[in-house]
């Protein structure tokens, strides 16, 4: 009985929608990049002064 209510509590699989959607954003600078392959993930480098600053990522293709 114990296995089973292992089974029953299971995170749900995450699902992603692939349909393009709009955002509106408001902020102060914007800057376009690509991202690099960093090790099992991906960087984008950010200029010094935005360190400590909160920014939003939108993949956009």
């Amino acid at each position: 009985m114990a296995d089973k209510d292992k089974k029953d509590r299971k995170a749900p699989k995450e699902t992603v929608s692939r349909t393009k959607v709009k955002f509106e954003v408001y902020g102060e600078e914007m800057i376009e990049k690509e991202v690099k392959s960093s090790g099992n993930s991906g960087r984008i480098y950010l200029p010094p002064n935005w360190v400590g600053h909160t920014v939003k990522i939108i993949k956009v293709e």
